[in-house]
């Protein structure tokens, strides 16, 4: 095949150019020439499937580059891949090695393996190689292969579809077994009686001796096994549990043959049984255990105690009487031995009850109160007496629980009433004969958390300085005794009085108040309930007392009246200064010339006139101000 590259270039018929021509596959370079001719050619001796792909040509001239179209090329078919195996004749257990290469091919490829025998799905193997024509696999020969033939073929993935090539030729391999089939018996039969001895013995033929290993086992357990030996011997006491499926299996490298017997183990005599006279009774009474074997009286018969660390014997005989007391509780067995097979009764479970003690009914968190809307729980013991006991849970007189536990029970009530009256007992019994138990009755005291308290004084709002005052804090509601707290808000709240009361309210007297003891009063309550509630605060104002003010009147009148006194009398002074000394006159002389007499002006005292004025005997001057 071959990929001409052909550049048509305009030039003068003299002129010679070099072409530099190049050719691309998939955007690979795969060839390059220097021509002083037009053309190039891409010569390819064999073409292949790998030839396959996208060509494109580059030609450079005169400093000028130009690119061909692409052209998609398809090579049809692959080469027929060759088989070869790496050993003709070969064992059971071993390996088949063998090697298919694709001549003349390029990777990447795929190559699938077969092994064909007779009457049989051929099993195939697929290799990808990436970086070589040929891949090499490997198939184990297994039992029952005896001739085996091999091929394999070539694959290629182009475009996205599967180029394959033709099958190899096919490679034949021969099987040989390195050892016979195991042979497996039981002596004196595969059909015995419990009791008699048993042996097996399993054995084969080989070709070689080296690395042969025999193993006999049973449910997956390995009873016995022998390593270079063509014969594997076991015996042992049959019992019933030895009854089942048989497997001897010889093993020579890879190689693996398996033969399998069924073994029938007869019952010589059945499981004995174990009773008991009571399976529940009362500390110190008599108990009797006695074994036996149904049809069958010869035997050797003991009775033991089941405990974790071993079974604890007691007696070898078919019967027991003993006394009991609690610790003889447990599962007692009897077991029978003939012809050296032993066999064990099932457990019989004895529990042994000593008596309930009084039981002690209290509460769970300790004093017998409960606060109101907040469950209460009751924990009711008993200290003696075998488990299981059952406390019964009494309020008054109605059962409100039953309970089954071994030393204490709980009870939580939910259902707590300010005013309920009834007393909380408690029942405990179990299976010993004396019957039940009955604690004392526990009174429970019902605590009512406080509400709304809230804080007054009398006086309320104002209070004289010095004077006393009183302050009421009380609540609506809340149980005795109460703890009451009074503080005054500032900066940080100042404890003032406290005080516990069996009542609902409590009065602090505070004497002689203070101008600083103004400010914001509330006070808190509280009681076993263990909540603070808060009034709402209260402004108290402390004012001036009725002497104090008096006092600061007299401070401040006192300079107001002399003030006011010195003014009149400064007033006064002056204007007597301002009249002159011929104002006074008798009242005789001056009532004779009354008539003929002017008004008298005073010109630096404003526009005032001054006239007499008859009074009995007495002449009084008056001032008229001039209107």
């Amino acid at each position: 095949m071959s990929i001409v590259c052909h550049a048509d270039i305009s030039k003068s018929t003299d002129f010679q150019l070099k072409h530099n021509f190049t050719i691309f596959k998939d955007g690979k370079l795969v060839f390059m020439t220097v021509s002083n001719k037009g053309d190039a050619q891409y010569e390819i001796p064999m073409a292949r499937s790998s030839d396959t792909g996208e060509y494109e040509c580059t030609v450079e001239a005169g400093g000028k580059t130009k690119s061909s179209n692409s052209l998609h090329v398809w090579v049809t078919g692959m080469t027929k891949p060759i088989l070869t195996a790496e050993k003709k004749e070969v064992l059971e257990g071993e390996v088949v090695k063998l090697r298919c290469e694709l001549p003349e091919e390029v990777p990447p490829l795929y190559f699938l393996f077969r092994k064909i025998k007779m009457n049989s799905t051929p099993k195939e193997k697929l290799v990808f190689e990436p970086y070589r024509n040929f891949s090499v696999v490997e198939f184990s020969v297994e039992e029952g292969d005896n001739i085996l033939q091999f091929d394999c073929f070539g694959r290629r993935n182009v475009k996205l579809e599967f180029e394959s090539s033709e099958y190899s030729n096919k490679t034949l391999v021969t099987v040989r077994e390195p050892f016979i089939k195991p042979t497996l018996n039981a002596k004196p039969s595969s059909n015995i009686t419990e009791g008699d001895r048993i042996q097996f013995e399993c054995s084969t033929v080989v070709a070689r001796m080296r690395d042969i290993e025999i193993i006999l086992q049973k449910n997956r357990t390995i009873l016995n096994s022998v390593r270079d030996e063509k014969l594997l011997k076991y015996s042992a006491v049959a019992t019933l549990e030895d009854s089942g499926e048989y497997l001897c299996k010889v093993e020579q490298g890879r190689a693996s043959k398996t033969t399998k017997l069924n073994v029938v183990v007869s019952e010589l005599f059945p499981k004995p049984i174990l009773a008991a006279s009571m399976s529940k009774l009362d500390e110190n009474k008599e108990l009797t255990l006695s074994c036996s074997i149904s049809g069958f009286r010869k035997a050797n018969f003991s009775i033991l105690r089941k405990n974790s660390n071993g079974d604890i014997w007691l007696k070898n005989s078919r019967n027991l009487t003993m006394r009991v007391n609690v610790n003889d509780t447990g599962s007692y067995i009897c077991k029978a031995e003939v012809k050296g097979i032993v066999k064990e009764s099932r457990p019989v479970r004895i529990n042994v009850y000593a008596p309930v003690s009084k039981p002690t009914l209290s509460v769970v968190s300790g004093l017998p109160e409960v606060v109101l809307g907040k469950p209460l729980r009751l924990i009711c013991r008993s200290v003696m007496g075998t488990p299981p006991i059952t406390f019964t849970f009494y309020k008054g007189n109605e059962v409100k629980k039953v309970v089954i536990n071994d030393t204490y029970a709980t009870f939580l009530d939910e259902n707590i009433r300010p005013n309920d009256r009834r007393g909380y007992k408690c029942d405990a019994r179990n299976n010993h004969s004396s019957g039940m138990k009955t604690s004392n009755i526990l009174n429970v005291t019902v605590i009512v958390p406080i509400r709304n308290a809230s804080l007054g004084s009398i006086p309320y709002g104002e209070v004289e300085d010095g004077s006393e005052i009183a302050f009421l804090c009380s609540v609506k509601e809340g149980s005795w005794p109460i703890h009451f707290r009074i503080f005054r808000k500032t900066d940080h709240d100042v404890l003032l009085y406290e005080k516990s009361e069996n009542a609902d309210r409590v009065v602090w007297h505070k004497e002689a108040m203070k101008r600083q003891d103004t400010g914001t009063y509330y006070c808190m309550a509280s009681n076993r309930a263990n909540v603070d509630v808060k009034s709402h605060p209260i402004t108290i104002s402390v004012i001036l007392a009725a002497w104090q003010k008096g006092i600061i009147a007299a401070f401040v009148l006192i300079p107001i009246a002399g003030a006011v006194t010195l003014t009149l009398w400064w007033f006064l002074c002056k204007k007597k200064k301002a009249k002159g000394p011929s104002m006074e006159m008798s009242g005789s002389a001056l009532a004779t010339n009354l008539t003929s007499e002017k008004l008298t002006r005073q010109h630096n005292d404003g526009d005032y006139y001054t006239a007499p004025e008859q009074k009995g005997t007495e002449t009084v001057y008056s001032e008229i101000r001039k209107s």
